[in-house]
This record gives structure tokens, sequence and C-alpha cells, in this order.
């Protein structure tokens, strides 16, 4: 029969006296709740108060150019003196976005590698693939959203003129008639623009044939040069060259029109009531990173999106600041997928 074996610590010795002393000493403060506070705080800021020790990894998963991509780069100069350290954005596109998002998820939880997550990596993504990388709550400790834009229908001008398509109704028109003879763009399998065009072939029951880019800013760049008919944008990018004419702008892809172009009609005041689906972005740190930490970034994120320069520089996007609290924007993150795993169902759209 084994027994417990017992140890007894001699007190002869004057370090293990002055050790059990200071021991008593630390027990007693707490004890009296004068000491409950400090050390407390002290255990929780710990991992903020040493952050950043290096640069801080700013992971976009999309090629450069792009909305994301331009927004992460004005964020990560806004941060740069506030944490005295550089913010060096990192572009790793692919897989529709999952290849960066699955670096950042696979990194060190102490603050140095983020990611710039949006609507296709954690709301799209998981319900388009039949693989994923990654388990987009499980592996992610959601830090703020950062803004919202919506999406706009756009066409090719001279595709526009040569098939007499103006609006959104006529382009329905058109594509009943002439079912598969229209394409479309997007910024890769998994993204707004891709699910956008799913949901409005099933919505007005046309079939058009989508041509997926590696990101969006090369897909704009298609439909300009006349590769592709039409694109469901991002307002930020397109934009410009909607204002320019070299984009015929038809509609809005969400419920309310937008501020920054309200003479654009939404596709559900255009014939497909119901229709509402926008871009989203947000920072996403790796999952098991430390609590005060994650409220550390938080606050120099909002801090960062309410300075006029990024206002301005989100307004000339089309974009607007919509910074969400950590347990906001997991809520938020959650129901967006939901939303989603229904329109992926109904498309009957899968990516192997």
């Amino acid at each position: 029969m084994n027994r417990a074996r017992t140890s007894r610590i001699s007190l002869n010795d004057p370090s293990r006296r002055a050790g059990l002393a200071r021991m008593l000493a630390a027990l007693a403060l707490v004890a009296s709740g004068s000491g409950v506070h400090t050390i407390a705080t002290a255990a929780s800021a710990g991992p903020a108060a040493d952050w950043p020790s290096r640069p801080v990894r700013f992971v976009v998963p999309y090629p450069p150019g792009g909305p994301l991509d331009q927004v992460a780069r004005a964020l990560a100069e806004q941060l740069r003196e506030p944490l005295g350290k550089p913010v060096i954005v990192e572009n790793r596109p692919g897989a529709g976005g999952n290849l960066g998002a699955d670096h950042v998820a696979k990194s060190a939880p102490d603050g140095h590698t983020i990611v710039m997550g949006a609507v296709a990596t954690h709301a799209i993504n998981p319900a388009l693939f039949a693989r994923m990388p990654y388990d987009a709550n499980r592996d992610f400790a959601p830090v703020t959203r950062v803004a919202m834009v919506p999406n706009v229908l756009v066409m090719n001008p001279e595709t526009s003129r040569r098939l007499g398509i103006s609006d959104v109704r006529s382009l329905i028109v058109h594509a009943r008639r002439n079912p598969g003879r229209l394409n479309y763009a997007s910024g890769g399998n998994g993204s707004a623009g891709h699910l956008a065009g799913e949901l409005f072939k099933v919505m007005a029951g046309v079939s058009m044939v989508h041509i997926p880019y590696a990101g969006a800013a090369p897909a704009q760049l298609g439909l300009l040069a006349g590769q592709t008919d039409l694109m469901f944008d991002n307002l930020a990018s397109a934009a410009p060259q909607i204002r320019a004419g070299r984009l015929e702008g038809f509609a809005v892809t969400t419920k309310s029109r937008s501020e920054f172009f309200p003479q654009l009609p939404t596709v559900a005041e255009s014939g497909l009531p119901g229709f509402d689906i926008a871009t989203w972005f947000g920072v996403f740190a790796p999952a098991g990173t430390p609590e005060a930490l994650i409220e550390r970034l938080h606050a120099e994120f909002a801090r960062a999106l309410d300075t006029p320069a990024m206002r301005e520089r989100l307004a000339r996007l089309g974009a607007e600041a919509s910074p969400l609290s950590p347990a906001e924007f997991a809520a938020f993150v959650r129901e967006e997928q939901q939303k989603y795993a229904r329109i992926v169902k109904a498309s009957g759209a899968k990516v192997d």
C-alpha cells in the first residue's frame, strides 16, 4: 500500500524565513482588500503593458490596391506614433482570403501578428468552401469591426450601350432572354462580389457566368478593359470610375441608399425586394491572445478610426467607420455567418 510522502520545511534557514515572511505579508494585504485591485491589475495589464516589443505585422489576405488594403495601410500609419513601433502591412492573398487568414490563425497569440479579416474570410468562406484551413470562430479573437462599405452593380459602359442595358430592370430582361451570355467578374471565389452575383442570379431567375479574379482590383481592371460585362464591385473602389464615366453604376446592394451616392437606387428598390449584401472588414488576432491585449488593440484601433484623417480617408472610399467592441464584433460575425450560409445554400455555390 502506497503512503503519501510528506516533507517538512525547515525554518532554521534564514532565506526560507524571509520568503515565508514575504508570502504572509502578501496574503495579509490581499485579505485586507487593499491589495486585490493592485495585484489583479498588474496581472491583467502585464501583456498589454509590454506590447508592442517589436514591429506589428498587419496581414491583408488580399492583393495590394483594394479598399481593404488601402484602409489597412492608412490605419498602420495612424498607429505608428502611439505604439512607438512600425505596423507593417503584409499582403498574403490566395484562396479567397483563406491563405492570409490561416497564417494569422496559426501565429503566436502575442499581438504582434493580426489580420484585416473581411466578410469573405469570416462569414462567407466557412459556408462556401468544402474544406477550410481554420475555424473562423474558434481560431480567432475579434478585436474590432473597422468599416462597412456597400457594393454597387456596375457595367462596362460600352457593353451597356451595345446591349441596350441602362438599369437593373433592363439587365434582368436581357439576361433572361440570353441565358448564360452575360458574365460577371469578382475578386475571387467567396468574395462579397461573388455572393452578390449568386444571390442576384437566384432572385432574378437568370443565368450568368462567374469570372473570378485574384482580387477586387484586378477584377475591376478586367471590367474596365472590356474582358467582362459587369461586376458587383466595392463602392469604395468603383466610385471614382463611376464619377469619371468609365463605369456605369446601376444600384447599390445594401437595403438603404449610400449617403455618398444617394442618386444610385438600391437593387431592392430596382426590382429585387429583400436584396441586401454589404462588404465589411475588421481586425482579428489569433485565438488565445490575452484579453488585456485584445482590449489594448481595440482601444488603439478605435482611437485611430476616430481621427479626422481616417474619417476623411474612409469617406473618400465611400466607407463608414463602424467600430464595435470585441464582444459586439464576435456577435456580429456570427450573425453574418448565418446570413451567408443561407445565401450559399440557396445559390448552390461551392468551392472544392
